[in-house]
């Protein structure tokens, strides 16, 4: 059983992200201010009206302004509530765009300026204001299903048209292609050292460190706080990370004793596989170079990861996750299969091309990793050790990954109160899994939160 997100913590999440659109965003005062804020950025031109409120999307709040010599530009701010480390969030953001925009041939928006709370109109809090660049239309909307309401989740469309999926997919094989080039020394997010040279001196700021603050009462002391130097490390960060997960989300982290019990035995499996380095692929580099990665073709949570991540098949190209397919991730597995081979081709075409094209090397291919990704499992394993709230799911197809056997993907988490996999727990694990459970139960009937403030 999937654990699920903190109901108590989305709550309060959704209380101070409520209270900031009430008091802040479309208030007569603060549009002006925005206004007169984006205004002083373009001196030479006036602005045919006030700025307005452009969307809001999962982590933003965005506001565009149109100028009389036909210019717009956009400002953006972390939303309260939905980001909880905003600053790191802004800076991390500004320095990826930065970069691609000097190192590679994707088109970046420019930055106009970016600035901490201090200095944002309205006190909004930090921001970017970047030029607004249009587009024709929206991908999601071109692949979902017809009928599509807003709030529901998005399916590709089983019926689209080959040719427009292989146009779409192509779009997006050039980008990965062009993130994958730079290469990194160490585990972590881009920054500018005191010489003004590009490096990775800080935490990978990931979006799954902002949802365990957000919505698993996660204690951010206890997340990262520095950059890796090796792909095993950092296995065993995101490891440790996992069963830390269990231990400090309050509610709604388990429907039954059993289930409890299930979690726990798989977490803890899970570390010792990445204390013993079998997380990590052997083929690998084990001490870098690393390479940049976005779960989604989308800035502000992009880092320098081991390449395992960047060579495993896109979860996105049904737009909706395994954890979350309503069918189960067997479904899933069944309906992903000839979408990635529609991807794959599509890649080896834009591959083929740039190679030819002299700007890319045949050793920078990413089609054949990413089926060998696929066949090995690895995609799994990657899957899980980013997403907290995915790992449950996932979870069968690790287990049959690592431990083998001929039983079906559906029967595997009862495979973890059995002795054929308790037995490879360390003592420590197995002394410790009645208490563990115990506190747990006894915990969850009060729905609060921890105060890891104190």
């Amino acid at each position: 059983m999937r654990m699920e997100y903190d109901d108590v913590a989305w709550e309060q999440s959704d209380k101070v992200f409520d209270r900031f659109k009430k008091k802040k965003v479309t208030k007569p005062h603060v549009l002006l201010a925005v206004t007169n804020f984006m205004a002083g950025y373009r001196p030479e031109s006036r602005p045919v009206d006030r700025a307005r409120v452009e969307g809001m999307g999962a982590f933003n709040l965005c506001y565009r302004i149109i100028f009389e010599d036909g210019f717009s530009s956009l400002l953006r701010f972390p939303c309260p509530g939905r980001v909880m480390f905003s600053e790191e969030k802004v800076r991390n953001e500004v320095a990826v765009m930065t970069f691609l925009r000097q190192n590679t041939k994707i088109p970046v928006p420019t930055i106009i300026h970016y600035g901490m709370g201090d200095e944002s109109p309205a006190g909004l809090g930090p921001f970017i204001l970047m030029e607004y660049v249009k587009h024709a239309c929206h991908l999601m909307a071109q692949l979902r299903t017809p009928g599509y309401k807003r709030g529901e989740r998005p399916f590709l469309n089983p019926d689209i048209e080959e040719e427009k999926l292989e146009f779409f997919y192509g779009q997006v094989a050039d980008i990965l292609l062009e993130l994958s080039k730079p290469s990194f020394g160490k585990i972590g997010s881009l920054a500018r050292d005191v010489n003004g040279d590009w490096g990775i001196n800080h935490r990978p700021w990931t979006m799954n460190m902002n949802e365990l603050a957000q919505l698993g009462n996660y204690p951010p002391k206890l997340l990262p706080q520095s950059a890796f130097t090796t792909a095993s490390s950092y296995y065993q960060s995101l490891a440790k990370t996992e069963c830390m997960h269990l231990t400090t989300q309050r509610n709604d982290a388990f429907d039954s004793e059993d289930d409890c019990r299930f979690k726990y035995v798989a977490r803890k499996l899970f570390q010792k596989l990445a204390e013993e380095s079998s997380l990590h692929n052997s083929s690998a580099p084990e001490s870098g170079p690393f390479k940049l990665f976005s779960a989604v073709i989308d800035w502000e949570f992009t880092y320098a990861a081991p390449v395992e991540f960047i060579h495993s098949p896109p979860w996105w190209l049904l737009l909706d996750m395994p954890e979350e397919w309503p069918r189960g991730i067997s479904n899933w597995k069944k309906t992903y299969q000839p979408r990635l081979e529609t991807f794959l081709r599509v890649l080896k075409r834009q591959e083929d091309a740039a190679i030819a094209a002299g700007s890319l090397l045949e050793g920078q291919r990413l089609s054949g990793k990413m089926r060998e990704s696929w066949d090995r499992g690895d995609f799994w394993i990657n899957h899980g050790v980013r997403k907290s709230w995915a790992f449950d799911s996932v979870w069968p197809m690790m287990d049959a990954k690592f431990f083998g056997g001929d039983t079906a993907l559906e029967q595997r988490d009862s495979l973890l109160c059995s002795d054929e996999r308790t037995e490879l727990l360390d003592d420590e694990d197995k002394e410790a899994i009645e208490h563990f459970i115990r506190k747990k139960l006894e915990d969850s009937k009060k729905r609060i939160l921890d105060d890891w403030d104190d």
